[in-house]
């Protein structure tokens, strides 16, 4: 593709206009562009408004299984036979020595995941009470991901000093129903719409690979420009062994690298994170992710691994990123090596977390009480 392509969509997305559809098309599909052009006029974008910054998210699992919803993609969901493990929710002090540790790791962002449909009042208030807790004690910006609310529950968090809601879309209107028929694509919406009206930031991403078509990719893409989403993973289905949906992706880098790109044209100043996936498909592309994205989860996913620490963070300052923090990158990859015993970068398989990884608090706890 000519270098006008390059300068003339650049042109577009600084004067705030979307893209078509054919253009999308083109991106996500065409030889003739050419990905590292594609991934410096993404950069651009990127370098803009977030300059050379990358957000690192750590996620607690709060509360992991028991949820009725049938999410064919998810491990937690009522139709799963994953091999999970499953735990209520976690006490106040494992919740608060767990934002500790994610603090000290140099998250900026510390994000609390419940399962399930949605939370009681008497949840919310409990977690309204965690968030004042947490915010009083380190300097962290919290994500709560704890299902459908109303304008009521979001107003209630938001005045606990709540910074953003997570609840994702996954895929467009039109494929929702191939997988999830517990509730709806609108449902969702609703929810996204309640924090809006607490004025909360809102976090709400998408799933590759469970069997969309480009112009799924598209709608996602164009939604949530129009909801003016100011944080949006992107995560790569990960098929856990015992999950409802079966669809097995074949998804190249390449084409993970070009959804990012389409997606930070369409949302230029929004966080674009790599999530979920990132390690199982990008592979040794995935340094090149921080062009079009400026954010990422560390520690894995809610009960899939992902790259150690150490890894990432080498990944980080050898792209030659910096992180938002306020620990220095270099002082933290000091810190990892010397807990760490050095190993070579090699393509991660796909392994559901155990209870070690998933409540390293609690699992130390008994372990000292067996001595």
């Amino acid at each position: 593709m000519k270098k006008d392509f390059y300068n003339q969509l650049l042109q577009k997305i600084q004067k705030g206009e979307t893209i078509s559809l054919q253009t999308s098309k083109q991106i996500l599909s065409s030889k003739k562009i050419e990905l590292i052009s594609l991934l410096n006029t993404a950069f651009q974008i990127r370098k803009k408004y977030w300059g050379k910054k990358v957000k690192i998210h750590i996620i607690n699992n709060v509360q992991n299984g028991y949820c009725r919803e049938n999410c064919k993609y998810c491990a937690q969901a009522t139709s799963s036979h994953a091999p999970i493990e499953e735990y209520p929710m976690k006490s106040d002090d494992e919740i608060f020595k767990e934002a500790k540790n994610a603090y000290e790791k140099g998250a900026f962002r510390y994000c609390m995941v419940f399962s399930g449909r949605e939370q009681s009042w008497t949840r919310i208030e409990h977690i309204a009470k965690l968030v004042r807790t947490i915010k009083q004690q380190y300097p962290l910006e919290i994500c709560v991901s704890p299902g459908i609310i109303d304008d009521d529950m979001a107003t209630t968090l938001k005045k606990a000093g709540l910074n953003r809601i997570n609840h994702n879309l996954n895929t467009s209107k039109r494929y929702y129903k191939k997988i999830c028929s517990t509730h709806t694509y609108d449902d969702r919406l609703k929810t996204l719409s309640a924090a809006k009206k607490a004025h909360l930031q809102i976090c709400s991403g998408i799933i590759i690979g469970m069997g969309e078509g480009q112009e799924d990719i598209y709608e996602m893409a164009k939604t949530l420009h129009s909801l003016k989403i100011e944080s949006i993973p992107i995560n790569f289905f990960m098929p856990v062994e015992g999950i409802a949906l079966k669809h097995k992706p074949q998804i190249s880098p390449e084409y993970c690298l070009r959804i990012l790109c389409l997606f930070r044209f369409f949302n230029p100043q929004a966080e674009i994170r790599i999530a979920a996936g990132r390690e199982l498909y990008l592979k040794h592309l995935e340094p090149l992710a921080l062009y079009p994205a400026n954010s990422l989860f560390m520690e894995g996913y809610l009960n899939v691994k992902g790259r150690s620490r150490l890894e990432t963070l080498q990944m980080i300052e050898e792209a030659g990123f910096t992180i938002e923090s306020n620990f220095e990158l270099e002082d933290l990859i000091k810190k990892e090596r010397s807990l760490t015993r050095p190993t070579s970068r090699t393509d991660i398989k796909m392994v559901i977390k155990n209870r070690r990884d998933l409540r390293p608090i609690e699992t130390l706890k008994e372990e000292k009480e067996l001595l």
